[in-house]
């Protein structure tokens, strides 16, 4: 058989499919596939089935152009870098209301261990924007934890205000909330298949061009990001998710190994064997944030988080001899498929 007959007798297999699906009164859809940049360098990829539907790449970027304008310290003129410089914005708009108001709820459940005040400790460890390797002192740590607590942030409706010296930072909970704009755009438009990835943080609805479940994977941390192995396979039914890990963001001082995740509580970076938490919700924006109130708290007490709020979570781990573990919480066990790891 030629390679040309191949090629009919497979497109008239998909043309009779088509016609039997239209015959049975099913929708003929369509892929359509939007990707881009947003956050400075951050990839965006947003897929949508319909049937004869447009490209809506202007429109995403439109409203991510809307979400960095409110929400990224990167832009001066942006909202947050506005209260950040003097201390007090008026008539927040909804972006930046939302934001606050999903981080202040967090940041309360989790007693302190999600802070978008933390940026002065941060930038003191050297995971801030200049990027320069240091270990403060305990008094550079205890000069600093004075501006830190999100209890301190004042919201009265009209006007957002916060004390001198405090720096605020929503970026642990930022790339969630984007995807979350993005779905809720599409959805407006009428989608109910669709998956938004942005940065690693997913949200998905419906089916895929298979008419599957979307499956997204959770990788190794233990493997560098050139030689991606997964570990796990997840359905995303209509249900979000977000990852946050220490293990490719470090440095190491000497023996000691210097972790980017730091406990506001504490002013010192984290030290315990949880290495990956993937939480799961039906919005990115809290599954963003607890994940990274997760890799503060440490798997046992983020187990404690889960079962008292409307979360699912995978947690990777190393025992005390080394070995690589997971914890899977109670309604994500018929969702996954984990791979060579207990």
């Amino acid at each position: 058989m030629s390679r040309k007959l191949v090629f009919r007798v497979i497109l008239a297999v998909v043309v009779l499919g088509a016609m039997y699906r239209v015959f049975l009164g099913q929708p003929t859809f369509q892929l359509t596939h939007v990707t881009g940049q947003t956050m400075g360098t951050i990839v965006y990829n947003v897929k949508y089935m319909g049937e004869d539907v447009p490209n809506y790449k202007r429109e995403v970027d439109s409203v991510l152009q809307a979400f960095n304008q409110s929400l990224s310290t990167y832009i001066p003129d942006s909202e947050i870098s506005l209260l950040n410089r003097t201390g007090s914005i008026r008539y927040p708009t909804k972006m930046f209301s939302e934001v606050l108001e999903s981080s202040r709820k967090v940041f309360e459940l989790t007693g302190g261990a999600f802070d978008p005040t933390v940026g002065p400790l941060v930038n003191a460890w050297g995971f801030g924007p200049d990027k320069s390797v240091s270990v403060p002192d305990s008094l550079v740590i205890d000069s600093l934890r004075s501006l830190v607590g999100f209890q301190r942030i004042i919201s009265l409706g009209t006007e957002v205000s916060m004390d001198s010296g405090m720096y605020l930072d929503f970026s642990a909970i930022a790339k969630g909330y984007a995807v979350d704009l993005v779905a809720e755009f599409l959805e407006g438009k009428g989608f109910e298949h669709y998956m938004v990835e942005i940065g690693g943080e997913v949200r998905a609805s419906g089916q895929n061009q298979d008419n599957e479940i979307w499956k997204i994977g959770i990788e190794d941390p233990l493997v560098a990001s050139n030689d991606q192995r997964l570990l796990a396979i997840v359905q995303l039914d209509d249900l979000s998710m977000a990852t946050s890990g220490n293990y490719r963001n470090y440095y190491q001082v000497g023996d000691r190994t210097i972790a980017h995740t730091i406990d506001p509580r504490t002013g010192y970076n984290t030290s315990h064997n949880l290495l990956s938490a993937s939480v799961f919700a039906a919005d990115c924006m809290t599954a963003d944030a607890y994940a990274t109130a997760f890799m503060v708290l440490g798997v046992e007490a983020s187990k404690e988080v889960v079962a008292s709020a409307d979360l699912e979570a995978f947690l990777i781990y190393q025992d005390d001899q080394g070995i690589l573990k997971s914890y899977v919480s109670p309604g994500l066990q018929t969702r996954i498929e984990r791979n060579n790891i207990q």
